[in-house]
């Protein structure tokens, strides 16, 4: 099933910075709008695919 989000994003000292609107929790940054798409879907599917259910809305989950 394909899904469409919405990419709201902004720059922020020459990063862009971004958040999926009807995912809370799910933000990224990278150095050109292209790379913030690619780095929005890789924080999605982690967080799909992980055990970060309960991570709260207005929370953020991090990898290392």
């Amino acid at each position: 099933m394909v899904r469409h989000f919405t990419l709201e994003y902004w720059l922020d000292d020459n990063w862009y910075v971004g958040r999926l609107k009807e995912v809370p929790g799910v933000f990224s940054q990278g150095a050109s709008l292209q790379e913030l798409e690619e780095n929005i879907q890789d924080a999605y599917q982690l967080i799909m695919e992980g055990g970060d259910r309960d991570v709260l809305p207005g929370q953020h989950c991090y990898r290392t």
